[in-house]
């Protein structure tokens, strides 16, 4: 079968791409660098000639409000054009858990409206909502750092390891299309302040972890339960002990 990745060079795509590739598919890396843009529409075409399935890891390049809304918003209209005119027979789309819950965040708006999008394509579809991927706890950890302390607000987190999502997202895709929403999640879920701290401890960072109310996640206000599936996902294999302790080994 011919699978294209949009985003099959990123953290997720490239995962996915090798999954697919051990299984016998023709797995197709769609990325700026390999001549696929999807913002200009060059190298469409001729990608998804062919292709039975396309997934869409892809990202914006900035995270600056207007450029993340225009991204999704170009690549997605041209994107769904090309599959319509190759015949593709289903679209999978990675979004995230909460992207209809946190008032404030822009990139979260962005990407809703990118699902309302493919749902309203004629394509046959599925959605599949993540968990912040634990590889990305550093990155939340330094745009909360204020001095010494990182501020971090309220509520559950539930992260999961990007291997766990690609080989979900791997599973889905060839599968029938749910023309629905699939939710995916590690496989504990604790406080954000506890799973930052843990992490910071585990890699010997010196910071220490506070819980404010008033902090913002990417500028979006959190509920308890924002972040965190409400009703059945699938879970990860991966929880965030195992997942530490294979991050120090790497160091």
């Amino acid at each position: 079968m011919k699978i294209v990745v949009i985003g099959g060079t990123g953290l997720i795509g490239s995962k996915t791409v090798a999954m697919l590739r051990q299984g016998g598919h023709e797995a197709i890396a769609a990325s700026p660098k390999a001549g696929v843009n999807t913002v200009t529409g060059v190298g469409l075409k001729e990608a998804l000639a062919g292709a039975q399935v396309v997934i869409d890891l892809s990202n914006a390049p900035s995270y600056d409000v207007n450029a993340v809304r225009e991204f999704f918003e170009t690549s997605g209209r041209n994107l769904l054009a090309a599959e319509t005119a190759a015949g593709v027979q289903h679209h999978v789309v990675l979004s995230i858990v909460g992207v209809d819950r946190v008032p404030g965040q822009e990139y979260y708006r962005a990407k809703l409206a990118q699902e309302k999008r493919v749902q309203a394509s004629g394509i046959p579809y599925t959605i599949i909502r993540s968990t912040q991927f634990l590889e990305f706890l550093g990155s939340i950890a330094d745009a909360s750092t204020d001095g010494s302390v990182v501020r971090l607000p309220p509520g559950l987190l539930q992260p999961i390891a990007a291997d766990d999502v690609a080989a979900i997202v791997t599973e889905v895709a060839l599968a029938h299309p749910r023309n629905g929403i699939v939710e995916i999640a590690g496989p504990e879920r604790a406080p954000f302040k506890e799973i930052v701290a843990r992490y910071l401890t585990s890699i010997g960072d010196p910071r220490t972890v506070e819980r404010d109310p008033e902090a913002r996640y990417f500028g979006g206000r959190l509920e308890e339960k924002s972040l965190v599936p409400w009703g059945e996902a699938r879970l990860g294999r991966l929880d965030l002990e195992h997942w530490l302790r294979g991050l120090q080994n790497e160091i």
